[in-house]
């Protein structure tokens, strides 16, 4: 690292986006940034310039940009040609997260049919048959871990099964999922995961072959006619489109039900609330989402030219990153924002973004926490945590805000 880099992280120690302080409380750095550097300039690991955005209007508005593209090229930003973000290295680095128009307009139109809120109202009975399966199998313990019990394998559960995935198979995509989103934005970690990168691959090869020969009534199928039409979808963005269902299909909702239940649970007059009122139920998840969102910081953006933002020169091929929980808790947009309040109207978030990258399973991860955390608070009305709310851990990573554990205990079960 050269002395420039060096010095300049020195000097800019406000915020480590990969420090355990930070992802186990980053509210309080928010807070300050907020204050007095709503624009954050800073340097990543890797020595790439990158401007944190953290004030809700000038995230609405970074959200928007055309100018902040998602595709690095369209930047003039080079990746390291042997670096494992390459798309030329990675066959999962060419999907709608990282694409933008015409391409990004083609890509979604190819899924979108597959979560329009009507499409996502008809899982509603298969969802609640899930979630009462998993809690049958509490029943006996007097201890568990809410994310390995209910928070992961509800949503795993369901975008597999609206891919055609085996159920034998949905761990080893949460463990490649865990590894592959923790190295976002981190081409350093990223090498660490190119075995967990070429085992999902050679997986998503072989189970692709399989449907191209067998096709099934399941999404898969649908992207391989796509594929095979020519010039709707190309070989690379079959497998990143896969990858990205599979992954974003479950990780925001893993953590939108972890991180509400932590917070019900440490604002127990709220929790009763909910209990007395399970009618509130969607006001409670917009106000969870807005709280302690599922997402800590946008995907990636560059700028496509130098642009004067916010009274700040961000220089073409700069890295842009939207912080999206401390946008959530602008005092200027959010009265009392620090306060979990499920009456909260209006409560326009931006959880789970704004403008032509709004994330296109919201409709999906909306009702599994909705079923998910209503059933649950009616089935065990005295859930509890098991542990100091300080002896939790926060998973690493810039991207996703979620737990690596929530125990909880009960002391009936009905």
């Amino acid at each position: 690292m050269s002395d420039q880099i060096t010095k300049h992280l020195e000097s800019h120690v406000k915020l480590n986006l990969f420090d355990d302080h930070f992802n186990q409380n980053p509210y309080p750095t928010f807070s300050d940034l907020r204050k007095d550097e709503p624009v954050y300039q800073t340097i990543m690991p890797d020595g790439q310039q990158a401007w944190i955005i953290t004030r809700y209007e000038d995230a609405a508005l970074a959200l928007k940009e055309p100018r902040f593209v998602k595709d690095p090229e369209n930047a003039g930003h080079e990746i390291a040609a042997d670096s494992p973000l390459n798309p030329k290295n990675n066959i999962l680095a060419k999907h709608m997260l990282i694409s933008d128009p015409p391409d990004h307009r083609r890509l979604r139109s190819l899924v979108q049919q597959a979560f329009t809120p009507r499409k996502i109202e008809g899982l509603r009975g298969r969802i609640e048959e899930i979630t009462n399966d998993l809690l049958d199998g509490m029943e006996d313990k007097d201890q568990i871990d809410l994310i390995q019990s209910l928070a992961f394998p509800l949503p795993i559960i369901v975008i597999c099964e609206m891919l055609g995935v085996p159920k034998e198979d949905h761990d080893k995509f949460r463990r490649w999922s865990n590894r592959i989103v923790e190295t976002v934005n981190n081409a350093e970690r990223a090498k660490e995961v190119k075995g967990d990168i070429e085992a999902f691959v050679g997986y998503l090869r072989d189970w692709i072959d399989k449907r191209r020969q067998d096709p099934r009534e399941d999404m898969i199928s649908d992207l391989i006619l796509a594929e095979q039409e020519g010039d709707k979808l190309t070989e690379q963005e079959l497998y990143s489109l896969v990858f990205l269902l599979l992954i974003a299909g479950h990780e925001t909702t893993v953590n939108l039900i972890g991180n509400g239940v932590l917070a019900l649970l440490q604002h127990p007059e709220q929790k009763r609330l909910l209990q007395n009122h399970p009618e509130l139920i969607k006001n409670a998840i917009e106000e969870l989402l807005r709280y302690d969102g599922p997402v800590m910081f946008s995907t990636s953006r560059w700028a496509s030219e130098d642009i004067d933002f916010i009274g700040k020169t961000i220089s073409k091929g700069d890295l842009v990153l939207i912080a999206l929980d401390s946008a959530n808790r602008d005092p200027e947009h959010f009265p009392e924002p620090d306060k979990l309040d499920l009456n909260r109207e209006p409560n326009r978030h931006l959880a789970f973004g704004k403008g032509i990258h709004f994330c296109l399973g919201a409709p999906l991860a909306r009702l599994e926490a909705e079923l998910a955390i209503n059933t649950l608070l009616r089935r065990v009305p005295n859930l509890a945590l098991a542990c100091k709310p300080d002896a939790l851990t926060w998973r690493p990573g810039m991207l996703m805000r979620g737990l690596d554990k929530l125990p909880v205990t009960w002391r009936r079960f009905d």
